[in-house]
């Protein structure tokens, strides 16, 4: 963020707590690790390195055409490395990189938040839901 000079002994504080440059940054990080699946792999990887068939079936629904991508563009964002071994048939094995494991802990976090407020969630869903049945009942009659 933009910061003003300190005069007199005034607290820095930014000019502008809304940068377009930040909100640039910050969404272009978070529609990499956002996406539901790269989520899922990061977690998935924080046990160790995977091959690519391990990985998938971890994940279970995932197609390996999207975890492909998911791999590519994880590995692209330097989160995770792609280690081919000169075997036949060659061995790839997948693995966080130490910017990826610093991306454990929020991935952590976000995820028992999630778990410990679903239900909350889920009943806030049904009052909306009702709430706007009910409204859009009203608007038909």
């Amino acid at each position: 963020m933009t910061r003003r000079r300190a005069q007199e002994g005034t607290p820095v504080l930014p000019r502008n707590l809304h940068e377009p440059e930040d909100c640039r940054a910050v969404s272009e990080v978070l529609s990499r690790v956002g996406d539901k699946w790269s989520v899922l792999v990061v977690w998935t990887l924080g046990g160790g390195s995977k091959r690519f068939n391990e990985l998938r079936k971890a994940l279970g629904s995932i197609s390996q055409r999207m975890l492909t991508l998911t791999l590519r563009a994880l590995e692209r964002d330097g989160l995770v490395t792609r280690t081919v071994f000169p075997t036949i048939p060659p061995r790839v094995d997948y693995e966080l990189t130490e910017l990826g494991r610093s991306l454990l802990d929020p991935v952590s976090e976000l995820g028992t938040w999630a778990r410990k407020n679903r239900p909350a969630i889920q009943d806030a869903r049904h009052r909306f839901d009702a709430a706007n049945h009910n409204t859009q009942r009203s608007r038909r009659a």
